[in-house]
Parts: C-alpha cells; sequence; structure tokens
C-alpha cells in the first residue's frame, strides 16, 4: 500500500507539473522560480500526507532540478548528469562533516541513562522534597522532566516512562487528567530546547550557527519555561484545588533509620547539630556506629564542599590577569554573530551560488565543505591554515600581570550563597536529611554528568564531539553503577542509537539536496525580493518569522520545520540586522509547539499509548493548550528581554 500511495503521488506531482507548464506556454512564462516555490508548496503536502521526510525532500529535489535544467536545455541526458551530480556532491558534502559524530554519541548517552532505571528513584525523591508545595505531585513530575530530559534528550522515552510512573501516582491523589496529561507531555518537550539538545544541533548544522554558543543561550530559557510551568501547576493548585488535590500528611514523611531514630530521641532535632553532638559523646553513643557518623556528615558537609568549590572558581574566573588580543581587521566577524560573506542564499552551504538571472546555475563544487558544528571559540578549526594566516597575538603589557579585584556583584553572590546554606542546615531535619541522601543517589549523579558535559563545551575545555563522547562514558558508567549495564541493555541502545542516527543523517542528506536545488532554482532569491519589498521593520519581519514557525508547529515536526524553512529565513536575518544566534532561541523555544500542538503532537500519542483506558487523545489535546499559550509568554519574555539567552553567550565567547 505505501509503494502504491508514493507511486501515485509522485505521479500527481509530475502531472500538476506538466500541466503548469502546457498552461504557461509557451516556456518562458514559468521561470524557474516558480518551480522552486511550486516545489517547497509539494513538500509541505507530501510530509502531512505522511511521508518520509528525508527521501520526500531528496525525490523532490532530484525531480524538480531535473525538470529546471531540462526545460532550459531540452537536452534530457545533460539534465540528468547535471542532477545526478548535484545529488552525489550534496551527499557527500553532508557525510564528510565530522562534527555530526556528537549526534549519536548524545544519542547513545540518554538512551544509556534512560536504562539507568534512575527515574523511578529521581521521581520519588523530588516528590518528597517538593510535598509542601502546591500541586506537589504535579511540580515534581515537571522538575524530573527536566532534569531528566536533560540528561537523554529523548522526548519519546521521557513522555512515555513518566506516564507509566507519574500518571497512576497524580491520577490516584485525585488530579485533573487535562493537567496530568499536559504536566507530563510539556515537561518531557523541555529535552528539545535543553542542551545536550539534538534539535539545536540540527539546527546549528542547517544555518551554519555555532552550536557551543546555541547550548550556552538554551540554558537559561530552558530553564525559565520549565520554572513557567511550575509556576502555573502552583498557581492552579491554589486556585483549584479540586484539580490537583494537596498530599495527604501520611505521604509526606520517610521513615527514619534506627541509627537516626536514636539520634532524634536526644533531643537534637538538627541533623547537622545532632551528628556533631554525637561525635564528641564517645561512649556513651554506643549504639549509633562511628561509621553512620562519618558517612552521613560527609553527605550532609557535601553542599557546603560543593559550595565553596563554586565560589573559589568564580573568583578565580573573575579575578585572574585580564590578557588583552590583538585580532586582526580581515579576521574579526561581523556585527551579526557570523561572517554573511561564507552564508549565500541557499541558506546550506557556501557552495551553492546565486543562479544567473539569463538560466540555470551549473551544480555546486564538492570542494566546499557544508558548515556544519563550529568548535569552540579559540579553537581553530584546520590548525595549519590557521597558523599561516593569523599572526602570533602579543598582549597587552599594562594587563598581563595585574590581578583584577572582584566587582561587587561576586559579593553578593558569596552572600546569596552564605544564606542558602544557612536556611538549607537550619531545616535538615533527619527526616529530611534522608530524603536528601535519595537526591543524592538518583538526582545528584545526573547533575554531575550534565555539568560535567556542559561545563566542557561552554568554557572551552572540548568540543561538542569530545563532549559527546565523554557524555556517552558517563552513561555507560552510571548504568554499570546502578547494575544496569547488560549485554542486552548495551545491544539495544546501540541499535536504538544507530537507528536515530541513520534517520537524522539521511534528513540532512535530504535537506541538503532540497536547499541546494531550491537556491539554484530561484525560489530563494524571489522571497528574498518579496519579504524585502514589504517594507517591514526588524521587529516586524521578527514577529512574522515566529507566527509563521509557530502556525507550521502544528501540522509538522521540529525536523522538518528546521532543515525546510530555517535555510529560508537565516539569509535573510543580514538585511535586517538580526543576530542569527538569537534568532534561533527564539526559534528552539517556538518550535516546543510541534511536540504539544495537534494533530501532529508526538508526545499526546506517546502518552495515550501507555494510559489508562478512559485517558481519551481529546482529553490529553486539552491539558497540552495551556502549556502552549505559557510557550508564548515565554517567547514574549525572551523578545522583551534578550539578556535572559544572550547573557551567557556573550559573557563567554564575545
Amino acid at each position: 500500500m505505501k509503494i502504491h500511495k508514493a507511486l501515485w503521488f509522485g505521479l500527481s506531482c509530475i502531472g500538476i507539473v506538466l500541466a503548469m507548464i502546457a498552461f504557461l506556454t509557451p516556456w518562458g512564462q514559468l521561470t524557474t522560480g516558480h518551480i522552486g516555490l511550486l516545489m517547497l508548496a509539494l513538500i509541505v503536502v507530501a510530509i502531512m500526507l505522511g511521508f518520509p521526510t528525508a527521501f520526500t525532500l531528496m525525490g523532490m529535489g532530484v525531480l524538480f532540478t531535473f525538470l529546471a535544467y531540462y526545460m532550459q536545455s531540452a537536452d534530457a541526458g545533460r539534465s540528468i548528469g547535471q542532477t545526478l551530480d548535484l545529488m552525489v556532491q550534496r551527499t557527500y558534502a553532508t557525510m564528510t562533516n565530522d562534527s555530526l559524530i556528537s549526534i549519536p554519541l548524545f544519542v547513545f548517552m540518554g538512551y544509556l541513562v534512560e536504562r539507568a532505571n534512575l527515574i523511578e528513584k529521581l521521581f520519588r525523591s523530588m516528590h518528597l522534597a517538593l510535598a509542601r508545595l502546591p500541586g506537589a505531585l504535579a511540580v515534581a513530575t515537571l522538575a524530573t522532566c527536566a532534569i531528566f530530559a536533560t540528561a537523554t534528550g529523548i522526548v519519546g522515552a521521557v513522555v512515555t516512562l513518566m506516564g507509566l510512573l507519574a500518571m497512576p501516582a497524580m491520577l490516584k491523589a485525585g488530579y485533573s487528567v487535562r493537567l496530568t496529561a499536559g504536566a507530563i507531555t510539556a515537561g518531557g518537550c523541555l529535552g528539545i530546547l535543553l542542551p545536550p539538545s539534538v534539535m539545536l544541533i540540527v539546527y546549528g548544522a542547517t544555518t551554519g550557527v555555532s552550536v557551543v554558543q546555541l547550548y550556552a543561550g538554551a540554558l537559561f530559557p530552558g530553564i525559565m519555561l520549565a520554572g513557567l510551568y511550575m509556576i502555573y501547576v502552583i498557581i492552579v493548585a491554589k486556585l483549584r484545588p479540586d484539580m490537583a488535590p494537596p498530599l495527604p500528611v501520611s505521604e509526606r514523611g520517610v521513615p527514619l533509620s534506627p541509627e537516626a531514630k536514636t539520634l532524634a530521641a536526644t533531643g537534637y532535632t538538627r541533623a547537622l547539630t545532632g551528628m556533631v553532638a554525637a561525635l564528641f559523646k564517645g561512649r556513651r553513643n554506643r549504639d549509633v556506629p562511628f561509621g553512620f557518623l562519618v558517612r552521613n556528615m560527609a553527605t550532609v558537609l557535601a553542599p557546603l564542599a560543593v559550595t565553596v568549590l563554586l565560589v573559589a572558581v568564580v573568583h578565580h574566573g573573575l579575578t585572574r590577569p585580564l590578557v588583552e588580543y590583538e585580532i586582526p581587521a580581515e579576521l574579526q566577524l561581523g556585527s551579526g554573530g557570523f561572517d554573511a560573506g561564507g552564508f549565500d542564499s541557499g541558506g546550506f552551504d557556501s557552495g551553492l551560488s546565486e543562479p544567473p538571472a539569463d538560466g540555470l546555475a551549473e551544480p555546486p563544487g564538492s570542494n566546499d565543505p557544508s558548515p556544519g558544528l563550529m568548535e569552540p571559540p579559540g579553537t581553530p578549526q584546520n590548525p595549519a591554515s590557521s597558523a599561516a594566516v593569523e599572526p602570533a597575538p602579543e598582549p597587552a603589557a599594562a594587563a598581563a600581570n595585574e590581578t583584577r579585584p572582584a566587582p561587587t556583584g561576586f559579593w553578593i553572590f558569596a552572600a546569596i550563597c552564605a544564606v542558602v546554606l544557612a536556611v538549607f542546615y537550619a531545616a535538615l531535619t533527619w527526616a529530611r536529611l534522608e530524603i536528601f541522601k535519595m537526591l543524592m543517589g538518583s538526582f545528584f549523579p545526573l547533575a554531575v554528568m550534565i555539568a560535567a558535559v556542559l561545563g566542557s563545551i561552554a568554557f572551552g575545555l572540548a568540543t561538542p564531539s569530545e563532549a559527546a563522547a565523554m557524555g556517552a562514558m558517563g552513561g555507560a558508567l552510571l548504568a554499570l553503577a546502578y547494575r544496569r549495564l547488560n549485554l542486552p541493555v548495551l545491544r539495544e541502545s546501540v541499535f536504538l542509537t544507530a537507528k536515530t542516527s541513520a534517520m537524522v543523517c539521511w534528513l540532512f542528506v535530504g535537506s541538503s539536496i532540497f536547499s541546494a536545488a531550491f537556491a539554484l532554482l530561484g525560489g530563494q532569491r524571489i522571497i528574498e525580493e518579496w519579504v524585502l519589498s514589504l517594507g517591514l521593520t526588524p521587529i516586524q519581519f521578527l514577529l512574522l518569522a515566529q507566527v509563521i514557525i509557530f502556525l507550521l508547529g502544528w501540522p509538522l515536526e521540529w525536523t522538518e520545520i528546521i532543515v525546510i524553512f530555517m535555510p529560508i529565513f537565516v539569509p535573510l536575518l543580514n538585511a535586517f540586522g538580526i543576530d542569527p544566534l538569537f534568532f534561533g532561541l527564539l526559534v528552539a523555544l517556538n518550535l516546543q509547539t510541534a511536540f504539544l500542538s495537534p494533530p501532529v503532537a508526538m508526545s499526546a500519542f506517546y502518552l495515550k499509548g501507555v494510559s489508562p483506558p478512559h485517558v481519551t487523545l481529546n482529553q490529553i489535546f486539552l491539558g497540552m493548550m495551556p502549556f502552549m499559550g505559557i510557550q508564548v509568554v515565554a517567547i514574549f519574555l525572551l523578545y522583551m528581554f534578550p539578556g535572559i539567552g544572550m547573557w551567557l553567550p556573550t559573557v563567554l565567547y564575545r
């Protein structure tokens, strides 16, 4: 059936094209630019009909390129040769991009972490830690989804696992079906925004924006979006207790160990003071082993050690001698954040050129590699060539050995850390110590792995590919530590990684061929001329682009939106003076709608597959609608306060 369906669709496309050609005879009345626009419309229709995106992109690109060349030369043999040249060169340029190795490594890390069985312990510990908040179960669900989505980045896995784990508990506690479904689906979709996100890698590789800077820029918007979700749930729980009933007191407690009960019976209600006193009691405290005191004291003092280390690192970074370098004018980038000369109208690589007015351009050569993931600033892509062009920088003599004083903001940061520690230890009862130990066994291993991966990328210690390799090893070590690493788990993780990576790679190939054909046909030029003729201001263009992307998120997935439409939007940014990094952050927030908007909302179908029979798909869709509204609020906040996304990349790289 699928073969017959594809055949009929292909024949219908050819018939439409031939009918238009016959209607607009002679041939000159139908320009190649119109052919490109027709190709763009048909690709959207084909994807909405359910055809595979990657192969549909390749098929459309090859078909319409052949028709355009044949319209120019009327030589079928030459047209076939030019079309095949284009296909081979674009495929080779994509597959030789070494930076794409980070995609399978990050995916492999996600599947291993998923199979380490941490999510159940994480949800339980977050549930107990947030038990006093209104809507505690929904807030714990969102927090668990955000943490686990950051570690895995696999939307389907997070939504499915949380549907199996959190949905029965929330429905049993009397939570509304809509609020339950909305919290699980919205929280699970955070994995496509929070780094390390495969979506950001695809966007960076498609548009030529540095993935390192995208990771740094998407961190705070992702945290902001998760925080807005939690605030909404808390407000709903306060105003409508029937939708999110408070947890009974019986479910907020945690059993104490015999040693903790013995220490609590001595009159010390706080864990830190009780253990310090027990260490000096000697023989009068024979019921509590010394090893128990040492282990728990180390656990209690761990936040203090981590905070002191963090403050010391920040102090060193802010007060170390400032070294200034002279950058030659010819090596400086433009104000838009990237070299505009290296990005052509095709939006995919510098091999494409604008077609001449009197005919079609030849297929682009294969010598120019497509811009994939950028290495962290300061790390040259080609050291040999860079050394030949860039002169050795000389530091300024005045700032070479001078230690800078710590700014006022650092002391404010240190004071806040001290206050947080004081509140933490003042509130650390014996029961909360047990909850904190549960968090130490579930949350902190993931936090350390995520911080190591993202920190090494953000501070320029490793490229995305190197950090992804370390993350994959960290995922394997986590699975091994929790005794979940065995041959079946490893085999399944490798198989799913290969399947996902193959899909992404073929998607890149299809996008490359489609973008090259679209640029050669002149479709990009027609769109640019039309948009520029509207006389839009930068604000109006930005709003128009985001509205179009928001509407496209209803029928299409984020992969189709990025690989098809981003090469059309990004070349226009330079004309309006918009930073492509900032535009990418807005797009990343906006593309959350692709997983939350019917009829293609995949997260709804993931959740429906593991939901009880009485939960309908319409209830899940209705539950997602308020969270879509929150996404619009997040986009507005990011637009009004660009520092939310641009501050960290500016501090680290500019």
